[in-house]
């Protein structure tokens, strides 16, 4: 099997992403569709504003296939923000979480910002574990409707 590799985001990406987000999320954990309205939402404004020299998306690929995506942006000044983390069911517990995420932290460090944060669901079990195991801390952590379902919703920060 070929290496996964991890490329730049590009626009044409956007609806592989928006559909991947809203069928994983819907079968995973009940989400309903005004989670990939989000996504889209999201992506559409990444494409139109994003500053290139701060903020960034990468997506893993093995040949042609996609297989996963994280970004980071800029929330303030001195703060990054990771979102849009996720990979295809087939291509988990490979290493390419790790590997994606420490792309995704590595430009953070280089573009200056000092912390990141991200906010994420409880029931993310293995990316709650890669964060606790790369130095985030969990932050906030409530109870709340979203997307359809009841969700244990969680801050997590990290200092770079």
């Amino acid at each position: 099997m070929d290496e996964a590799g991890i490329r730049r985001f590009a626009p044409s990406d956007a609806a592989w992403l928006v559909r991947q987000h809203g069928e994983l999320y819907a079968r995973e954990a009940g989400f309903d569709a005004s989670f990939g309205a989000l996504v889209a939402r999201i992506l559409d404004d990444f494409i139109a504003n994003h500053d290139p020299a701060r903020e960034r998306g990468w997506i893993a690929t093995r040949g042609e296939q996609r297989l996963g995506s994280i970004f980071c942006v800029a929330d303030g000044t001195s703060r990054a923000r990771l979102r849009l983390f996720l990979l295809t069911p087939d291509a988990r517990g490979q290493g390419l979480g790790k590997r994606l995420l420490a792309t995704c932290m590595g430009f953070a460090r280089d573009c200056g910002y000092r912390d990141m944060q991200l906010s994420t669901h409880e029931s993310h079990r293995a990316a709650c574990a890669l964060y606790e195991a790369t130095g985030w801390r969990l932050g906030e952590s409530r109870p709340v409707r979203s997307f359809g379902a009841d969700l244990v919703e969680q801050s997590w920060q990290i200092v770079l």
